[in-house]
């Protein structure tokens, strides 16, 4: 249910619309110890220096982060900041249905940097792998000024498909979604909703139920992440991005999508 890394890096560039310098739009309140505490929220990109990948960031008012890789790997968490530091405790995921290198699905790790508000992020990524294959990153994002444009669960209603997996999806203008795809059998329902109208950035819950084949683990495992909309292209295009985990006997398994639509209507 998920783009190719080809399909996603393509979506990355067609977000990376015009940068806004430092200090636009974005609150920032007296941090109480001499400063003033910026704002990580927002939709950033940029690059990882370490593996030369692109890296796509949502971030939500109240922290909820999710740093997506070109390759799909995502690394989800609740961002703080203080000042101008930034730190986050993040759980990483590869897209399903990839693994990491070593073969595991799943990992944790941290996020050090500094932000400014409107601006620039640069973080500093160590992660490990459930089989501990250390994962390092260098982090240098910039402010898009899609993140200003107002929100509404009514903003994303209409027709949408992914044209990698052929699912078709149906965002109504109270927020509920409905999907399928004939190939697989797959049945999707959930929601949007916003908690901030002065930001691009969407909260998402959802399941899947009917998935056969390589998507029959999907089913049932809820799902939930943030996501946000290009209405400036044509057609408006979605992303979707969100992880979940399931457990059985004493195994967990966990998942990362990355989900890119466009309008069909």
């Amino acid at each position: 249910m998920s783009p190719t890394p080809t399909r996603w890096l393509a979506l990355a560039a067609a977000l990376a619309t015009t940068l806004v310098a430092a200090g636009c739009n974005n609150s920032s309140s007296d941090s109480g110890s001499g400063g003033t505490t910026q704002s990580a929220t927002g939709i950033w990109s940029g690059t990882d220096s370490t593996s030369g990948l692109s890296v796509t960031a949502l971030i939500d008012s109240a922290g909820r982060a999710t740093f997506i890789r070109g390759d799909g790997v995502q690394f989800t968490g609740d961002v703080q900041v203080s000042g101008s530091t930034l730190a986050a405790t993040v759980d990483g995921y590869p897209d399903f249905s990839a693994t990491f290198s070593d073969g595991s699905d799943y990992g944790i790790g941290t996020l050090s940097g500094t932000v400014s508000s409107g601006g620039t992020l640069a973080a500093t990524l160590a992660f490990t792998t459930n089989s501990n294959t250390s994962i390092t990153g260098n982090w240098s994002l910039t402010y898009e000024s899609l993140s200003d444009t107002a929100s509404s669960v009514g903003a994303m209603s209409g027709s949408y498909a992914d044209s990698v997996t052929g699912t078709t999806y149906s965002f109504s203008t109270t927020g509920s979604i409905s999907g399928t795809n004939t190939s697989n059998g797959c049945t999707l329902s959930g929601s949007v909703s916003t908690a901030d109208p002065t930001h691009n950035i969407y909260q998402v819950a959802y399941t899947y139920s009917g998935c056969t084949g390589t998507y029959e683990s999907l089913n049932g495992v809820p799902l939930t992440g943030l996501g946000t909309i290009n209405s400036t292209l044509s057609p408006a295009q979605i992303l979707l991005v969100v992880t979940g985990s399931s457990t059985s006997a004493s195994t967990s398994t966990y998942y990362g999508l990355v989900t890119s639509l466009a309008a069909t209507s």
